[in-house]
């Protein structure tokens, strides 16, 4: 396998996934300061990836 590996496509799917803790603080941001949350600032990352953590 050694051998092949290097033959074989790099496949990189998605996107790498955020800090948990990073998007935790975004959660708590968005209830302490009740905001909407498209209204969060961008350093807690995309508002869709908040919510859909949220929600799971």
């Amino acid at each position: 396998m050694e051998l092949l590996q290097p033959l074989l496509p790099r496949t990189s799917m998605g996107s790498p996934r955020l800090d948990d803790r990073t998007v935790l603080n975004g959660i708590v941001f968005t209830f302490r300061a009740g905001v909407a949350w498209r209204d969060v600032p961008e350093r807690y990352g995309s508002w869709a990836t908040l919510h859909t953590r949220f929600r799971r």
